[in-house]
């Protein structure tokens, strides 16, 4: 049962520990320690039960994680480790772990730099009925989340180390690399949308993504914005300001577009609504919009946007428990079982 359980391990697994990173801050920055520090380990425990089960799919099931590397449409599920990874390491820098924060951001940056490069290569390689441009899809945006996620703790952490400039110059060409990636993804899944008309199956909430990284792009300008004055931050100031509210506005007139998606697909069509990973990936994107918002409306003393973030946090905390729930459900019945 776990050999079965580790080789068909999606590699979006860590998608889990991102959703649980990100409520836990979102609690804390409501102000819920209690509630945001069991979650905290709960993403702990989960981030290193994940990684040690993707080592031994790596040693020892090379064909299956060849398999997913060749499928466009779970290719980029790997960048969930470098999102997961950073998402965790600045949770824990919220509680004065800096040496901790620090190991996260140089694997983050890592491993963000490694597969940045041979993730995309591999899914444009694709042949046959894999071509790209008939698989891109939201899952794709999770490459712009891991990007900000490394401006994010280098942001985070650039006013509390030696090296303030080197960190701002990190944490600065992330947040402009996601930006610039978050167009050239939107605008191949566009692209797939539009021509390749997929079925309401295809259409997963691997979709909210696309609003997650518009979410997790502000926090991540806010946080640039807040680092400790060098000249490259007076420099992009102002770009990075304007940028952040443009984004936050986009990310929010994508919800409904989203919310009508899901109806389409589960009410109309009648997909089943059932626990998978790819659920995460709608929780994620719910607790990032919400501090996003709360981050935006500090920020610029906008209560309304504050309000908002307020509300989405809730909405995010409720789906998360409810979210986790089924989770346990689900797997305790298939290891009862002893099937998948």
């Amino acid at each position: 049962m776990l050999e079965k359980v580790i080789r068909g391990l999606n590699p979006a697994c860590f998608a889990m520990v991102m959703a649980t990173g990100i409520v836990s801050i979102a609690m804390n920055v409501q102000g819920w320690d209690l509630v945001s520090g069991a979650l905290l380990w709960i993403g702990v425990v989960a981030y290193a039960v994940l990684v040690v089960a993707s080592l031994v799919r790596f040693a020892r099931y090379r064909d299956a994680v060849a398999t997913d590397l060749r499928s466009p449409t779970r290719t980029f599920g790997f960048f969930t480790f470098v999102a997961g990874t950073g998402v965790i390491g600045t949770r824990l820098l919220l509680d004065g772990r800096l040496g901790v924060a620090e190991v996260a951001l140089g694997i983050t940056a890592v491993s963000w730099f490694v597969l940045g490069y041979a993730l995309p290569a591999i899914a444009f390689a694709a042949r046959g009925d894999e071509a790209p441009m008939r698989r891109a899809d939201g899952s794709w945006f999770v490459w712009v989340v891991a990007t900000q996620a490394v401006a994010i703790l280098a942001a985070s952490l650039q006013p509390k180390v030696g090296f303030r400039t080197e960190f701002a110059l990190l944490a600065v060409s992330c947040w402009s690399i996601g930006v610039v990636l978050y167009i050239a993804v939107a605008v191949l899944v566009a692209a797939r949308l539009l021509i390749a008309r997929p079925s309401p199956a295809d259409v997963s909430g691997a979709y909210w993504v696309a609003m997650g990284a518009t979410a997790i792009s502000v926090v991540a300008g806010t946080h640039v914005e807040k680092m400790t004055k060098v000249p490259l931050v007076d420099v992009v100031g102002t770009t990075v300001s304007a940028s952040t509210f443009i984004l936050w506005a986009f990310g929010t007139w994508l919800v409904p577009a989203l919310l009508v998606a899901g109806y389409w697909r589960h009410v109309v069509h009648r997909v089943p609504l059932r626990y998978e990973v790819g659920l995460w990936t709608i929780i994620f994107p719910l607790g990032m919009y919400g501090v996003a918002s709360r981050a935006l409306g500090t920020a610029h003393d906008l209560p309304i946007v504050n309000g908002i973030g307020h509300v989405e946090i809730w909405i995010a905390s409720i789906a998360w428990g409810v979210t986790f729930v089924a989770m346990v459900w689900t797997q305790g019945r298939l290891l009862v079982r002893g099937d998948r």
